[in-house]
């Protein structure tokens, strides 16, 4: 008898609106691949409840299962680079988006989308980090390879109490930079300020002067979580030869600025993306967090749901209630 498991489908409906219901899967559903894994823990990020919403910009055909995160143990082999047993994640490139993803208790993928667990995490806190902390060390990275040095002057962050927000205020106050977390959520005060803030303001003070070419010079650096205005008014109150970084669109897709910081601040604008980053390169920036960017205290960040609560948290980050990171464990009772 084929292996059965469990995982959300997401399904599209004759009168177009889709549902979701937790169903029992068999390994014959799962697409070709060369390892098996069966998934510990995933967890829940804005690309994944987009998926689970059916958002044809992230997932264009029904039904499926999303969670473009994944950490578990191979379950089967047909690579030499991994036996049965081996700690694994998964992450980025179609997982979760056009193949089942994390939120199915077994999936199957190419070798070359497999990576061992980093040494120093666990795959319960490899998956706090999730792509949403990878995304924020990425954007930490971008900052720091620009020239942004901690002495430049104030980093802000936007969208700062979410996945990539509270790991990025982390990960820049633990090196030595002065963080302001922009926020809707004000009373986060605290958990930002224990995460590292130097300042919490409420996002609407961005928004102040908007539509300006240039703003007053505030920011030697932004990590820019959310896009839309707030990225905008971000990009016109950079600093001279500032760096911005830009990795979501939860505020808006589309950008209204000029080139005014550009060719009079020398602004730079970075993207960053990670879900089609080589392998070589997200190795690199795994075992960077793991080691020295492993935070203290990642149980102030993450937090653990099971597949039964899955549901209400998908809501729940859709309508901006989320904070921190939520990891599904996909086995607990």
């Amino acid at each position: 008898m084929e292996k059965q498991f469990l995982a959300l489908v997401v399904r599209e409906q004759a009168d177009g609106s889709f549902t979701r219901s937790i169903d029992q899967r068999t390994i014959d559903d799962l697409p070709e691949g060369d390892v098996l894994v069966r998934v510990l823990y995933s967890s829940l990020n804005y690309k994944d409840a987009l998926s689970a919403s059916g958002n044809k910009g992230v997932t264009k055909t029904y039904p499926h299962t999303p969670g473009i995160d994944a950490a578990g143990v191979v379950e089967e082999s047909r690579s030499a680079d991994f036996q049965p047993g081996a700690e694994v994640l998964v992450s980025g490139y179609e997982l979760g988006v056009s193949i089942p993803g994390g939120f199915g208790q077994f999936i199957r993928v190419p070798a070359d989308r497999v990576m061992p667990r980093p040494e120093g995490l666990t795959l319960y806190e490899s998956m706090v980090y999730g792509t949403a902390g990878f995304t924020a060390a990425a954007s930490v990275a971008a900052l720091i390879e620009s020239g942004v040095s901690s002495g430049d002057g104030p980093v802000l962050v936007t969208g700062a109490t979410g996945g990539v927000g509270s790991f990025a205020v982390a990960l820049l106050a633990r090196e030595g930079y002065e963080v302001v977390a922009a926020t809707g959520k004000l009373e986060q005060r605290d958990y930002l300020t224990r995460l590292g803030a130097s300042e919490v303001i409420h996002r609407q003070e961005l928004l102040e002067g908007a539509g300006r070419p240039l703003l007053k010079s505030r920011w030697a650096g932004v990590v820019d979580t959310v896009g839309g205005a707030y990225l905008a008014a971000a990009i016109a109150a950079a600093r001279y030869q500032g760096t911005v970084t830009a990795c979501g669109n939860a505020a808006g897709a589309e950008l209204h600025t000029t080139v005014f910081p550009f060719i009079l601040r020398g602004v730079r604008l970075l993207g960053i993306d990670t879900a089609q980053l080589p392998l070589p390169q997200r190795k690199t920036l795994w075992q960077r967090i793991a080691g020295e960017w492993k935070l203290p205290g990642l149980e102030q960040i993450g937090r653990r749901v099971s597949f039964a609560e899955l549901d209400a948290e998908i809501e729940r980050i859709l309508t901006g209630g989320q904070t921190g990171r939520v990891v599904v464990d996909l086995w607990a009772d």
